[in-house]
């Protein structure tokens, strides 16, 4: 499951895009940009934007 929001910072948005793994209910990836485009997807699905798994 993919989640894009967008976070007000000094008045002009930045987006998120967060992907969970539903199985366990973890994050599973992210993205952070200034636009939103398929380009943050792709950030965050990219293997160095992946939490720690414990």
């Amino acid at each position: 499951m993919a989640n894009l929001t967008y976070i007000r910072v000094n008045h002009r948005c930045n987006y998120s895009c967060v992907l969970l793994n539903l199985s366990n209910r973890q994050i599973a990836g992210y993205g952070i940009s200034q636009h939103k485009t398929a380009d943050l997807v792709m950030s965050a699905l990219s293997p160095d934007k992946q939490p720690p798994h414990h």
